[in-house]
């Protein structure tokens, strides 16, 4: 416990994202000595930057809107805390039975996911923005008709209102059959 990431954190601090995120005091400590390695300013936030250079989010097709889903919330900002970054991240830990916290919970993966797709923040997914993420996934791999085929029949299959568009309710309903929880998990050392 001698490195710097356990001489910051206080206990009552671990203690409280513990209650919130459900990550063990091993994981909060270990995910704060990840985070003050990329706070190369060392302010104690993190800015986009930050987390571009993380190897496995540049090299992300959708790298670029994970980051931007650790900048949504209550008030738009250009840096994220240590605590906000582990609430983000608590939508990955793996649902446990009896162990399931708000945060990872099916609903709360859900709406992140949702969240990735709707580009302009309408709570709505459109063709253009199935299209958009469509084209960082797979890039140059399928043809522009192939990818406008697979957005207008995923529109059609999911759109129970005949409005084009693809409300939370229809994105639920769409992945209902999916392994949401398995999916949408990233197992953290503890």
């Amino acid at each position: 416990m001698g490195n710097r990431a356990s001489l910051l954190l206080r206990e009552e601090e671990i203690a409280q994202i513990q209650q919130e995120t459900g990550f063990t005091p091993n994981q909060i400590e270990r995910l704060y000595s990840r985070f003050t390695a990329l706070d190369r300013n060392d302010c104690g936030t993190l800015s986009r930057d930050d987390f571009l250079r993380i190897p496995e989010l540049a090299i992300n097709p959708l790298g670029e809107r994970i980051v931007n889903a650790f900048f949504q919330g209550d008030e738009f900002t250009d840096r994220v805390n240590f605590r906000q970054f582990m609430q983000v991240l608590a939508h990955f830990r793996p649902v446990k039975k009896n162990k399931e916290n708000k945060l990872n919970s099916r609903d709360e993966k859900l709406k992140f996911a949702f969240k990735l797709y709707d580009l302009d923040n309408d709570d709505l997914i459109s063709k253009d923005e199935l299209l958009a993420i469509l084209h960082m996934m797979v890039g140059t791999n399928i043809s522009e008709e192939q990818l406008t085929s697979i957005a207008e029949r995923t529109i059609l299959e999911a759109d129970e209102d005949g409005d084009q568009m693809i409300s939370f309710e229809e994105f639920c309903k769409a992945l209902n059959r999916t392994d949401v929880e398995q999916k949408m998990s990233i197992r953290f050392l503890n």
